[in-house]
């Protein structure tokens, strides 16, 4: 699908060269090293999703036959409403993996609502056979229901348009099928319609889902694939990494991988990056324009999606994110030319982050309740509001920056009183509560299973200013409360069934949960590299003179003070709600990410 002047994209290629021989090598042992990182599903899991998908789409039908009957259609007309289902994100890209996901759109005629998708369908899916978890949520962005089936999880969307029926033969190209539909159900449609035109827009499909595969495994290895958490999801990815096939239409996978860190690292933000022209359209429906709507301008790292209406599939970066994000592209920039040169392996791409070894100080924010589905329910609407929190922290002057996890810890814990109950909920758990298995409390009375999903954020603090003298505090207290009231004014809280907390924490008091087997205590080993990176930027990097020499300080300096916020909004430790650090710098773990930090701020002025 080329352009009137014969070419893919809004400018012309930078190079239409075949790429050269040393690039088709590392080509081919990129393509050996994902096998080995395992990222391709078996034959069988294969047929499984196959399957799984038939269910769904009858059970799809099965609904709006139902609410259909309940409308007083006839018998007739409720057997001819239909209702359909369709892929999109990485299952419709062909680059999904063992285990993944497959997000699924469910359209529906006009008859069938969005509240009888989350209160009809959510029901019906409880009483499939095979599922094992279901959770709505209702006021994301994109309203989602979460739902995992014989083993495959499924990301549910809705789409309701405006005609009496859904043919089995809908073809969802067609703009005017965007009539009359509120935002929430373009924004569900167009996933479907974002990703057949990706894959229209390529002027090769091979090469595109070869080099996307790498992205997609380097940004997970990283943390920094989590669109609800500010970084960029898997179709801004897609995006990406297409827009670099689209300069370099005859490279293979290996330099398509080398050209996307060189180019991503040095893009000129908040200049979008566009696959087509954006286009306009005789519908009501609004498009992405920065120069008519104030939140578009807002928008960081504007990557935009292809169908009509065109939207920034990353309004959710934040200016920690971004930091966060060009950093990484400068690492993966150093360590691809490392591997053309024959310096390293392409494994050194996909190091593990070291996030839980980055910073001093930690934020837990800790959901909770005694009942599996609640607590399904409330964490993911907790999780989708913690970009809220992180908005919220980078307003503290103290605070250079605030960093997300991409992911949430699922914890059970097994109470014997309330005294017990109480204390998981705030985040304190007692030794003997830690170590007690289920059939410890089968038969006993009063006895409690707790459910709780922890979430984390990183605080790097600001070094201290010349000249300035005694200690220093964050006050954390007023951000850290707003959030809690907002997340509490969700419209389904229940104060006796949901609990949540935030906690400031020092790295030594993490919880051992967050770590691989061993990790933690092999970090804990003496060791004389104290200048360098747990995971350094690049094997042989050379480092920054700017970078600073000071070791991180033992943890009886600068006590932290710790404190947590119940969902009621009390102190449940000190009374003092800031943390304290005596004269000391904010300094991670090591000083290359010290020093990391400081070349990004600088990235994101720019």
């Amino acid at each position: 699908m080329a352009s009137t002047n014969g070419y893919l994209g809004v400018t012309p290629p930078i190079s239409t060269s075949e790429s050269n021989p040393r690039e088709k090598e590392v080509t081919v042992t990129l393509l050996e090293e994902l096998r080995r990182q395992g990222i391709f599903e078996s034959e069988e899991e294969a047929k499984m999703r196959e399957i799984v998908l038939g269910r769904l789409a009858a059970l799809i039908k099965k609904f709006v036959k139902r609410v259909s009957l309940a409308r007083g259609l006839s018998e007739s007309a409720a057997n001819s409403a239909g209702g359909k289902i369709y892929t999109f994100g990485s299952y419709r890209l062909g680059v999904h993996g063992p285990g993944t996901d497959i997000d699924t759109l469910c359209v529906v005629p006009r008859h069938v609502t969005r509240e009888d998708f989350f209160n009809v369908l959510e029901g019906m899916l409880r009483e499939m056979e095979g599922v094992t978890e279901v959770s709505g949520v209702p006021e994301a962005f994109v309203p989602i229901i979460k739902t995992e089936i014989s083993g495959i999880p499924i990301d549910l969307l809705f789409a309701q348009l405006s005609l009496a029926a859904i043919p089995d033969d809908l073809d969802l190209r067609d703009d005017n099928l965007l009539k009359n539909l509120d935002e929430r159900c373009v924004r569900s449609l167009n996933g479907s319609r974002v990703i057949n035109e990706i894959l229209r827009l390529v002027p090769n499909v091979d090469v595109f889902r070869d080099a996307l595969r790498c992205i997609k495994l380097w940004a997970q290895r990283r943390a920094i694939y989590s669109n609800v958490n500010g970084f960029l999801g898997g179709v801004a990815w897609a995006m990406l990494v297409a827009r670099i096939c689209q300069l370099y239409p005859n490279a293979v996978a290996g330099a398509i991988v080398s050209r996307f860190f060189i180019i991503m690292h040095r893009w000129s933000w908040p200049q979008p990056v566009l696959l087509k022209p954006i286009e306009d359209g005789p519908l009501q429906v609004r498009v992405w324009n920065p120069r008519l709507y104030p939140q578009d301008r807002n928008h960081r790292m504007p990557i935009i999606t292809p169908a009509y209406p065109s939207m920034c599939a990353t309004h959710n970066v934040m200016a920690s994110t971004q930091q966060i994000m060009t950093e990484e592209f400068k690492r993966g920039s150093e360590i691809v030319d490392q591997v053309i040169s024959g310096e390293v392996q392409w494994s050194a791409l996909f190091a593990k982050h070291d996030f839980f070894f980055r910073y001093r100080f930690y934020l837990q924010v800790i959901a909770s309740s005694p009942d599996l589905d609640t607590q399904n329910k409330w964490s993911g609407t907790v999780e989708s509001k913690i970009r809220q929190l992180v908005m919220r922290l980078e307003f503290v002057d103290t605070l250079k920056l605030a960093h997300p996890f991409i992911k949430g810890f699922d914890t059970v814990y097994y109470c014997l009183s309330e005294d017990e109950t109480r204390a998981v909920a705030r985040g304190e758990i007692p030794e003997a509560v830690a170590n007690r298995k289920q059939e410890d409390i089968a038969g006993k009375e009063g006895a409690t299973t707790m459910y709780t999903k922890s979430f984390f954020v990183g605080l790097s603090i600001k070094p201290k200013e010349a000249g300035a003298t005694g200690p220093r505090k964050l006050d954390i207290s007023y951000p850290t409360n707003e959030f809690i009231k907002m997340v509490r004014l969700w419209e389904k809280y229940d104060e006796s069934q949901m609990n949540i907390v935030v906690r400031h924490i020092k790295h030594t008091a993490l919880p051992d949960f967050v770590f691989d087997k061993g990790e933690r205590e092999a970090a804990a080993r003496p060791k004389k590299r104290s200048r360098t990176a747990k995971e350094s930027p690049a094997p042989s990097a050379k480092r920054s003179r700017m970078e600073s020499d000071t070791p991180a300080r033992p943890d009886s300096e600068s006590p932290l003070k710790r404190s947590t916020i119940s969902s009621q909004g009390r102190q449940l430790s000190t009374p003092d709600s800031s943390m304290s650090f005596g004269s000391m710098t904010e300094h991670p773990h090591t000083a290359q990410t010290s020093d990391a930090m400081d070349s990004l701020a600088v990235a994101a002025s720019a």
